[in-house]
């Protein structure tokens, strides 16, 4: 398995790591700051020594896969790993906001993407909201109020026993491993997550909503910007 050090501290930007493995499927290291595209958040992108990454993804048995470009290194060989921080960090900040709109939108989330200038949320959501602009308000006030963001971890048989926990309908945490990673921001949200975030909610910087369209009968999609 590939060791995640971005689990640990996702605001490390670069690394050390030994090549365990080389295919035309990509690069496995025996650790990595590179994330992997999973729950609506892109791979990471960036350098392994001269070869380009253009886009991290997951492999088997636990492994993470940088997709290179350019002169490959070998197995066996130690190269430094240098993520594209600029976009890895709106993606964090991104990510963060997504949750929080999440809590000012409270309804079930059907679907989402995360991207390093624009993302959205697709919720259930049969009308349009009433007040776009109190929606814009009260996510900056929970942006602003400087809540801390940090993990824990839950057994299987603990998420199970609380459903309510999960707030995607298309999107379900990974199950099997034995235990769940939360993400909790504040006393104000929690829920199931293997993305990175940043550390506290004043970190994300003010935001703007964009459309709000129709996707189906039921389904609304709300856009999220930086402002």
């Amino acid at each position: 398995m590939t060791e995640l050090l971005f689990r640990d501290d996702p605001a490390l930007d670069w690394c050390e790591a030994r090549v365990v493995g080389v295919s035309s499927a990509g690069v496995v290291l025996d650790r990595t700051v590179f994330y992997p595209a999973g729950g609506g958040q892109p791979g990471d992108t960036g350098t392994l020594d001269a070869a380009i990454v253009h886009d991290t993804v997951r492999g088997e048995d636990g492994t993470v896969l940088h997709l290179c470009e350019g002169e490959l290194p070998g197995i066996g060989e130690t190269v430094t790993a240098t993520l594209d921080w600029d976009r890895r960090f709106a993606h964090m900040r991104m990510h963060t906001a997504l949750h929080l709109l999440s809590v000012a939108i409270p309804l079930p989330v059907s679907g989402g993407a995360i991207g390093a200038g624009k993302s959205r949320l697709d919720f259930d959501m049969p009308e349009a909201p009433e007040d776009r602009d109190a929606i814009e308000r009260a996510l900056n006030e929970m942006i602003a109020a400087d809540h801390p963001v940090t993990e824990e971890w839950i057994t299987d048989d603990d998420l199970a026993a609380n459903p309510g926990l999960v707030k995607t309908m298309s999107v379900q945490p990974p199950k099997g491993q034995g235990r769940v990673r939360l993400v909790r921001i504040g006393d104000i949200d929690l829920q199931p997550c293997g993305g990175t975030h940043v550390a506290s909610t004043a970190g994300i910087g003010p935001v703007r909503l964009g459309k709000i369209e129709k996707k189906g009968r039921q389904n609304r999609r709300v856009s999220l910007h930086f402002a």
